[in-house]
């Protein structure tokens, strides 16, 4: 029986250890009552016992007042705002790869026991991008070095089994998936490094292997690669994306005008932008096939992705050709004889076979030529459309009418799209609307060499 008071005692202050007030309250009560009354000492510990019972649920649920808490707890709260400032502190002049390591370098040397590493990683993967380094695997290698070595290496089948330090596991595995979001492929130093922290059956070893089983199948499957390093120079890379865009490889790219600076008479500087165009022999075939009779349109800007660079081109198309105007021409089996274009194969049909096929075939018309300009108005395109008459002289008859969306007209980067954005101008319906009013002051044909303007 003093066994089981003593654990009810031992239980009791335990208990109400929380309060310092009340403690001191029930040390009183015991003394009062073990002197004065020895008999009623029972009775006392069960009322205490009886009031309290069932409260280790209200005692965890309860708020700690402020002047109990720890300031470990404060710091811990703060930790990623810490890491935070301690980037911009040290990156005030300059966010380069030479300041991240500074970083990084501070910390290593802070504490031996590297205190708070997950947070200070979790907040450079953030500061990443900001630095330039999102893409530089030596910079990931530091950061998974930051992890103390030799510590959540699990040492039985049990601990793997329950996710030895599943904290710090998660916190290499996101290293890895922020490597894999940009491309960036693990070397043999990667592997080291996670073996060495998390060992040879952990989490972040997985993604590891898993990565390293996918990318080398996925590094070259597209035929057609974006090079990581696009052109500088404007017209260059204007080839590069007529050429991306133009589906015949015998198609020939055209520069009708360089970017340069000129002054007029009156002293004005005046800044030519450059007209950039792309044909091929069978766009030249289809546009001389023309009939002269219906007008052939300047669209666009089209926007072109390439990575992070946003570009945009004009075509010149025609309205699909009428039904009864169309003439099918017979396939030259000699044109292409690894691909035959025309299959003639007499089958037999069965009774349960369907001749009817549910494709839309949706003609949208031919496209005679591309171009990509910096400075996309009328008077530039139709710079263009007077350099294509050179080799299409049949542009000089047919007349030429401009239908050019408000939007933005130079080479953007993805930074500076959602302010193109705002720019807009009036819509092509109300432009389309107003053609009628000006057609017929140029219908007429003075200058055959020309191709005719209409807006």
């Amino acid at each position: 029986m003093k066994c089981a008071r003593c654990l009810l005692q031992l239980q009791c202050l335990r208990l109400l250890g929380q309060s310092a007030r009340s403690a001191a309250q029930y040390g009183a009560l015991l003394q009062s009552t073990s002197s004065s009354q020895p008999n009623m000492l029972h009775n006392t510990q069960h009322q205490v016992l009886r009031r309290f019972h069932g409260s280790p649920a209200c005692a965890k649920d309860r708020p700690v007042p402020a002047e109990f808490m720890n300031e470990d707890d404060k710091k811990r709260d703060r930790s990623l705002v810490i890491h935070d400032d301690l980037f911009e502190q040290v990156a005030k002049g300059a966010k380069t790869k030479a300041t991240f390591n500074k970083v990084v370098d501070m910390f290593l040397k802070r504490d031996v026991r590297r205190r708070g590493h997950v947070e200070f990683i979790y907040a450079a993967l953030r500061k990443m991008p900001e630095f330039g380094v999102e893409k530089d695997l030596a910079v990931y290698n530091k950061l998974l070095d930051v992890f103390p070595k030799e510590v959540f290496v699990p040492r039985n089948f049990i601990q793997r089994m329950f996710n030895h330090y599943p904290r710090q596991q998660e916190c290499g595995v996101q290293i890895l998936e922020q490597m894999e979001n940009y491309g960036i492929m693990p070397n043999v130093e990667t592997k080291v490094l996670l073996v060495q922290i998390f060992g040879e059956k952990g989490h972040p070893m997985r993604k590891y292997q898993r990565i390293m089983y996918w990318f080398p199948k996925f590094k070259h499957i597209s035929p057609f690669p974006v090079p990581h390093q696009l052109p500088e120079d404007p017209v260059d890379l204007a080839r590069f994306s007529l050429k991306r865009i133009a589906s015949d490889l015998d198609a020939q790219v055209t520069v009708y005008q360089l970017p340069c600076t000129d002054i007029t008479e009156s002293g004005e500087e005046i800044t030519l932008p450059y007209i950039v165009g792309i044909q091929s022999p069978s766009q030249m075939e289809l546009l001389a096939k023309h009939n002269p009779s219906r007008p052939v349109f300047v669209e666009g800007p089209f926007p072109l992705w390439l990575r992070k660079t946003c570009v945009y081109y004009y075509i010149l198309r025609a309205d699909p050709i009428p039904a009864e105007e169309k003439v099918e021409e017979p396939y030259d089996p000699e044109r292409c004889l690894d691909y035959p274009l025309q299959l003639d194969l007499d089958l037999d049909v069965d009774l349960g076979d369907d001749e009817s096929f549910d494709v839309e075939d949706l003609d949208e018309g031919p496209v005679f030529a591309m171009c990509m300009t910096s400075q996309g108005d009328q008077a530039v395109l139709n710079q263009w459309i007077s350099g294509l008459q050179e080799n299409n002289p049949i542009l000089g008859q047919v007349p030429t009418l401009f239908r050019l969306d408000a939007g933005p007209k130079q080479l953007q980067t993805a930074a500076d799209t959602e302010s193109a954005h705002h720019h807009k101008t009036e819509p092509e319906s109300q432009r389309e609307e107003r053609q009628p009013e000006e057609e017929p002051e140029v219908t007429v044909e003075e200058e055959p060499r020309r191709s005719q303007r209409m807006k």
